[in-house]
């Protein structure tokens, strides 16, 4: 079965983010495990699962739980901000993840857009 959410590309592209997530903060000292880490895993996948939620309910549902999760991703943002003044992630890391997160709220924007 085959729900229709998962052929969005913008949900397609959040989960990756989020398993991007996992693999980079996993390798992050255990004292940022209960904050930093925890907060921005659970930022990361409030996203995809925004998408997943709202797409079964009625078009302003949809359009408000996408509001949701482009939310998320400014949350993401601040969180890998911070990562970096931590010197968690390099320069290049806090790079590639805003330009991905960057990418997936405009997604966001141009689909709740549409509806």
């Amino acid at each position: 079965m085959s729900f229709k959410f998962e052929e969005l590309r913008v949900y397609q592209e959040a989960i990756l983010f989020s398993n991007s997530i996992y693999k980079l903060s996993i390798q992050w000292p255990s004292q940022y495990r209960y904050n930093l880490t925890d907060q921005l895993i659970r930022a990361a996948l409030s996203i995809p699962l925004n998408i997943a939620e709202g797409s079964s309910r009625t078009s302003k549902d949809f359009q408000h739980f996408l509001s949701i999760a482009r939310g998320s991703c400014y949350e993401c943002i601040a969180l890998i901000t911070i990562a970096h003044q931590q010197k968690l992630v390099s320069l290049q890391q806090r790079n590639q993840l805003r330009d991905t997160v960057e990418s997936i709220s405009k997604m966001l924007s141009s689909l709740k857009n549409k509806i």
